[in-house]
């Protein structure tokens, strides 16, 4: 068992409060490791966000912060989800920004190699697991509100347990907990051929 605080990184232990302490201390070059530890997650968040071919301007931004911050850091926290929330309102920024269309292809392409996506004891939304159906679930997920589609990026996508995810989102471990039951119904009802059916008339856009 990992103990809290540490990441693995190719095989070898990284100490998160460590690497921070010595940051804090005038070793700036130290950062280096938890930019390597965490870029591969960070890049996923941001693809899965919808920040497109953006996603590594966006998540070089979110480093940068993350580092100018770290004198706020608190001690004792984990490093991972509160990188991802900052992860999180630069992708926002750049949506908001960009007069584009988010680019399914270019995210599903990403998420390729992210497995598994939701474990099938997350039903509704088990039948998204199939490589056929990953545009599907990025489609649905597109329509979910922002907090719905956020609780099951870092739930399942980046596979975050619930206390890291609650971190992350800065919510109680209750409200993770009903929102993502919440959302996993939205999408059983969105995805073809969910447990729930297809979405009928006047049903709206699947947002709360």
């Amino acid at each position: 068992m990992r103990a809290q605080g540490e990441v693995l990184e190719g095989g070898r232990v990284v100490d998160e409060g460590a690497v921070i302490a010595r940051v804090r201390a005038g070793e700036p070059e130290a950062y280096a490791e938890l930019v390597r530890a965490f870029t591969g997650i960070a890049l996923r968040a941001a693809v899965a966000l919808g920040a497109g071919s953006d996603a590594e301007d966006v998540v070089q931004q979110a480093f940068f912060k993350a580092y100018c911050s770290l004198g706020r850091f608190r001690d004792g926290s984990a490093f991972k989800p509160w990188l991802l929330s900052i992860v999180a309102n630069e992708t926002r920024n750049t949506v908001r920004s960009a007069v584009r269309q988010r680019s399914l292809v270019g995210r599903e392409a990403a998420l390729t190699e992210a497995e598994p996506l939701i474990p099938e004891s997350a039903d509704p939304a088990v039948a998204a697991l199939q490589d056929e159906r990953r545009t599907a679930l990025l489609a649905a997920l597109d329509r979910l509100s922002e907090e719905h589609r956020l609780v099951v990026t870092y739930r399942y996508l980046l596979e975050m347990e619930e206390a890291e995810t609650a971190e992350a989102l800065g919510w109680p471990r209750g409200t993770v907990k009903s929102r993502l039951n919440r959302a996993l119904r939205k999408l059983g009802r969105l995805l073809p051929q969910g447990p729930e059916g297809p979405e009928g008339p006047g049903g709206g856009d699947g947002r709360e």
